[in-house]
């Protein structure tokens, strides 16, 4: 339990719910109310299916490509690394489309909403390795459920956007936004020292 726990809470800061919800404000502005519920629908559904399919297929990658775990330990932290910074700093902000944008057939929800800037280069990268470094049936199937309910909770957030908004305030929302980056830092920073402490002991590709 303590590992579907952590692995939850782990992919809830990865997903950095209220970036997420600042995002789909911004991208949402000028949408009925029913739109905006199944924008958020449609955000949430695109999460889950990146999340499932980068955690699943990690390995397979790894092999074909012959890529050793540690090397895309330290790629991958080095970017989720980058990224939390620029969010820190306020520096990964896309300007929203204009109203007439968001009434149009593009759908903004999958992409780039949902990626890459919900599930972006950082948040794959441990993903892929997370799915290459959880062996076991059981260890499987306790982060799948995890992931799932993360993906779940952050449709809660998407829906629950504008009260959100309301209770909190967008100054309040981009604080907890650069706090949950903040902690995303640490987590890079462990990414990074465990793929380096693997390489200097060995340097295998992945089997």
């Amino acid at each position: 339990m303590e590992f579907f726990f952590n692995t939850y809470i782990q992919m809830c800061f990865l997903l950095t719910p209220f970036f997420g919800v600042s995002m789909f404000l911004e991208m949402s502005s000028g949408l009925s109310h029913k739109d905006r519920r199944w924008a958020a629908v449609r955000c949430a559904s695109a999460i889950l299916v990146f999340i499932f399919v980068f955690f699943f297929f990690g390995r397979p990658l790894f092999t074909m490509l012959g890529i050793t775990l540690p090397a895309f330990q330290i790629g991958a932290g080095s970017t989720l690394f980058i990224t939390s910074i620029m969010m820190v700093l306020g520096m990964n902000r896309r300007a929203a489309p204009s109203d007439s944008a968001a009434h149009t057939k593009d759908d903004f929800a999958v992409v780039p909403l949902a990626l890459p800037m919900i599930v972006g280069p950082g948040t794959i990268g441990a993903l892929m390795v997370w799915g290459t470094e959880i062996t076991g049936w059981g260890a499987r199937s306790q982060a799948s459920a995890a992931l799932f309910f993360a993906g779940v909770t952050m449709l809660g957030f998407l829906l629950l956007a504008e009260w959100i908004e309301k209770l909190l305030g967008r100054q309040l929302l981009l604080i907890l936004t650069k706090i949950t980056a903040l902690i995303l830092t640490a987590l890079a920073s462990q990414i990074i020292f465990t793929g380096v402490k693997h390489f200097l002991w060995t340097d295998l590709p992945v089997k």
